[in-house]
């Protein structure tokens, strides 16, 4: 599952590259974090919103706990409770430059990032919506992982071509859009690198 990536170009050069309005001023980007702001873009125009669904845990006495943020949402999954508005009526694109997974032994992982040949900044499939405890807040697509990512994990973030991009805010069609939800069959750049993994907060459903 991606708990890492990273979007540091400008908020208006984004925007430019997916034809939508620039955002308004907003501390969103750099590296982002479950629970962190990134820019999304949906309904025609790029915002800063919070990765992460909440999830809304009870403690032992029914006490509410703080809530949790569900970054990462399967595909065989789009079809719970927990997804199934999201996915039917606020799909939306993640800009992205590249992602990280954590490589090595446990306690001294590094980070390899992988991203796109050619392609500055890349769209990754996410779903969005409104929350009382995060605001506007945006979820990670996942599908299996492509042959480039190797033994790191068995999934990766759905990304999307220019016209795929498209086709997944536009359909109203379910089958369409789960269609589109595949492993990246056009090869990554992949960057072993000595950083530490850095361990956050990040859950899936």
């Amino acid at each position: 599952m991606c708990n890492l990536y990273r979007m540091t170009k400008a908020a208006d050069e984004v925007a430019q590259m997916f034809g939508v309005d620039a955002p308004a001023p907003g501390n969103a980007g750099g590296e982002v974090y479950p629970g962190y702001p990134g820019w999304v873009v949906a309904d025609g125009r790029m915002s800063s919103m919070a990765w992460g669904f909440p999830l809304v845990l009870k403690g032992k006495q029914g006490q509410p706990l703080k809530p949790k943020a569900v970054n990462n949402a399967r595909t065989d999954k789009l079809g719970s409770p927990f997804w199934r508005h999201a996915f039917e009526h606020g799909r939306c694109l993640i800009p992205v430059e590249a992602f990280a997974e954590a490589a090595g032994a446990r306690g001294a992982k590094t980070r390899t990032w992988f991203s796109v040949p050619d392609q500055p900044v890349f769209a990754a499939a996410g779903l969005w919506r409104n929350s009382a405890e995060f605001g506007p807040c945006y979820t990670m697509v996942m599908t299996e992982a492509c042959v480039d990512i190797g033994d790191l994990h068995e999934r990766m973030p759905v990304i999307l071509t220019q016209e795929e991009a498209a086709r997944w805010v536009e359909t109203s069609s379910r089958e369409e859009a789960l269609s589109l939800c595949r492993p990246w069959p056009h090869g990554l750049c992949v960057d072993h690198t000595d950083e530490a993994w850095t361990r956050s907060a990040a859950s899936s459903r």
